[in-house]
């Protein structure tokens, strides 16, 4: 298993659909994953230490682990089928060990909120993992990916081809 840390909560630009970031310790590869808008919600919500006046429902499992007398001493996320990513929490209590299958989203919300380390199979990382160079941008106070084009470069790209475009590269 490789340790990771959440470097950021992004949208995709094609998609419009939330990613998550997760950036191997020590290393430079960087684990994409799609998730749904709420649990992006419930990230970011972690991220900038935002307390609801009521329990989220990340907030709320991590109270009942924590009354059950048991802690999440990891997450891992596991596998990719079919498109969809596994994940799981191993929670520890009195000694033993508990596996809980989890949503990658769910499962690095709770880690947020409970600070317990993130971890993803090597072979996953391996086969799924890309080279991405971040970078913290301090006026959004998050990480970028520097090989993206941001939204203004988008834009300017697009006038360029309008500006050369001609009818007769549409064909007859």
């Amino acid at each position: 298993m490789i340790e990771v840390v959440l470097r950021a909560v992004r949208v995709d630009v094609g998609s419009s659909t939330p990613l998550l970031l997760l950036e191997e310790v020590g290393g430079e590869r960087v684990l994409p994953i799609f998730i749904g808008a709420p649990e992006a919600a419930s990230i970011a919500y972690a991220l900038q230490g935002v307390k609801a006046p009521r329990p989220m429902s990340h907030d709320l499992l991590g109270h009942v682990i924590a009354a059950l007398d048991a802690r999440l001493s990891t997450v891992e996320i596991t596998e990719l089928v079919d498109n969809t990513f596994y994940a799981n929490l191993r929670l520890v209590r009195h000694g033993e060990e508990v596996i809980v299958s989890s949503r990658p989203s769910d499962a690095v919300a709770l880690a947020l909120r409970v600070s317990a380390p993130i971890f993803v199979n090597d072979d996953l990382m391996a086969a799924e993992g890309r080279i991405m160079q971040l970078a913290y941008d301090e006026s959004d106070e998050e990480y970028v990916d520097l090989e993206t084009p941001s939204e203004a470069d988008l834009v300017a790209q697009l006038r360029e081809f309008l500006d050369q475009v001609r009818p007769e590269d549409f064909g007859a």
